[in-house]
This record gives structure tokens, C-alpha cells and sequence, in this order.
């Protein structure tokens, strides 16, 4: 599942080419666009694409050379971060979102990426003011409630992680993807209850959505086979593929680990990771679920 940001996050890195091309030549139009995700042709690993290589030379040469109002600047900086995130370079991505809001505080995003890092992290207490810092500058931020639910689920603080997630269900019951997370932070609380709730919103879903089928997965109505054969249909790009395995690996994972069998979770995390779909909230997560399976392989060993 790709992050969307609060106004609109999406593939609109032309935008971002252009306005940086527009401004460099003496235009003094504010850059408002957001950055983008890859389309690169392969499937597996995906590379990042030539075209984020143009747009971070052109943010680079923008912010060492042109004179910049405080909210431009900040737009730029948060742009090059994303892409920087995009490509897995947390750390370079980290540096320009904290300069972002150094020069423009209340930019909502911004916030929410360093949540994610905190996340990532293990840096759970800080991973929840950030995203409450989110809410409060943008009530509606979808996205900031799946990100402060899948920080609350690690911290097993699992009543509250899916009163989060029911908010971000609630706001569009369509989204099949809402309606797996859903389900992954109320196992902890009530299994046979999540598993009913997931069949009734299943109700909701259009048959052709990807995301119907794993949700159908989850229903145990689609086997693996199943489910591998329907990620190869009706794609729309080159890329959609790789962003599909992506998250059949993550959550037949979850599954996995569900079942109690962790080497078999362990290995599809490690297939997430291999994909290099770094913006896909499923990659993310994959790291820490893989140090989580390994300490419980661990633990079973010596036990």
C-alpha cells in the first residue's frame, strides 16, 4: 500500500520536474506539487527511476543557488525528502524533513514521515507525538491514523491501535486495504471478532480490486497460487507488479506468524525487503517484523 499524504501524495513527479524547471529559469511560482513514486520497468528489485536522478539534481541546484522564500524553501526540502525516502536514504530524507520544519512548522507530512522513522526506530513515544503533532495540524490526515495504529500495535498498546485503525477504516470503507489492517491490529484484542468484522467488510470491496484478493486470502477463500497468479492481472504499469508482490509477501507473512510458523514469515519479510518498494507501507514495516521474527526463532532455539 502506497503512503498518501494528507493532500493528496500520488505520482505527480513530473510536477515537480517542471516546477523546478520553471523556477530555475525565473519563475517565482511556489512549487506545490508532491513527489512521487518510481515507474521503472523492472519488477523485481525495482530501481530507482532516471527521472528522480533529473528532479534531485534540479532540488539540489534550487536550494544552493536560488533565493527562496521560507515556505518555498521548506516545499523544496520536503520534496527532496520524499524522493530521498522513496529511494531508501532515510537518513538524507530525516535531514531535509527536519529542515522543512525548521523553516515551515506546521507542514503537516513532514511530521508524519518522522513518525514513521520513530516507528522504524523503535522510538515508540516519539513515533506517537509526532503523529498526534499530524492530527492536530490536520484533523483529517487519513494517514496519520494508519501510521499512529501501526505504532501503537508495537507497542501493545493494541486497544488503542485499533480504535486508530477503525478511524482510518471508517473513513473509506472501500479501501480493502483498510479493512486488512483492520483486522492485523484487532487480532490482538478479539480474533474471532476481527475475523467476522473482515468478512462483513469484505462486503464493501469491489471483486476486482487487488486488494479484494487479499483480503480474500486472509478469508481463506484464495490460495498462495491463488494469489500470485491474480497479482500478474489487468496491471496498469511495470512497476505494479513488484508493488504487488510487495505486499502479497507482507501479508502472507503476517499470516505466518500468526500460524506460529516464523521461518516462513522471516523468509517472505526478507522477500518484502527484496523488492525495494521502500514508500509502500508494507516494506516499511518489513524490518521490524523480520528482527521480530528472528528473536522468536531465537527464543525457540534455546527454549
Amino acid at each position: 500500500m502506497e503512503l498518501k499524504l494528507g493532500n493528496g501524495f500520488s505520482a505527480k513527479l513530473a510536477a515537480i520536474v517542471v516546477g523546478a524547471s520553471m523556477l530555475m529559469s525565473g519563475c517565482a511560482a511556489t512549487q506545490s506539487g508532491q513527489s512521487a513514486t518510481t515507474s521503472h520497468i523492472e519488477v523485481a528489485p525495482v530501481m530507482p527511476d532516471y527521472k528522480l536522478e533529473v528532479t534531485l539534481a534540479k532540488l539540489n541546484e534550487i536550494l544552493a543557488t536560488m533565493e527562496l522564500t521560507d515556505e518555498q524553501r521548506a516545499r523544496f526540502h520536503y520534496d527532496r525528502g520524499v524522493i530521498y525516502d522513496s529511494v531508501g536514504l532515510r537518513l538524507l530524507g530525516r535531514i531535509d524533513f527536519h529542515q522543512a520544519i525548521k523553516l515551515q512548522p506546521n507542514l503537516a507530512d513532514a511530521y508524519n514521515f518522522l513518525g514513521i522513522y520513530f516507528t522504524q526506530e523503535g522510538e515508540l513515544e516519539s513515533a506517537y507525538e509526532s503523529f498526534d503533532g499530524v492530527l492536530e495540524l490536520a484533523p483529517n490526515y487519513d494517514y496519520a491514523y494508519l501510521n499512529r495504529g501501526i505504532a501503537l500495535h508495537y507497542g501493545e498498546r493494541y486497544e488503542l491501535a485499533q480504535a486508530d485503525m477503525q478511524s482510518f477504516y471508517d473513513r473509506d470503507p472501500s479501501d480493502g486495504y483498510r479493512a486488512l489492517w483492520l483486522y492485523i491490529v484487532s487480532l490482538d484484542n478479539d480474533a474471532e471478532k476481527a475475523k467476522q468484522a473482515l468478512a462483513n467488510n469484505r462486503t464493501q470491496l469491489k471483486d476486482s480490486a487487488w486488494s479484494s484478493v487479499l483480503v480474500d486470502f486472509y478469508l481463506g477463500k484464495m490460495s498462495k497460487e491463488q494469489v500470485f497468479e491474480a497479482a500478474k492481472q489487468n496491471l496498469t504499469n511495470p512497476k505494479e507488479y513488484a508493488e504487488r508482490l510487495c505486499e502479497a509477501y507482507f501479508y502472507m507473512a503476517k499470516q505466518a506468524d500468526r500460524q506460529g510458523d516464523y521461518q516462513q514469515a522471516a523468509n517472505l519479510y526478507r522477500l518484502v525487503l527484496a523488492t525495494n518498494i521502500y514508500d509502500f507501507v508494507e516494506h516499511r514495516y518489513a524490518r521490524i517484523e523480520l528482527a521480530k521474527m528472528k528473536s522468536l526463532m531465537s527464543q525457540a532455539s534455546q527454549g
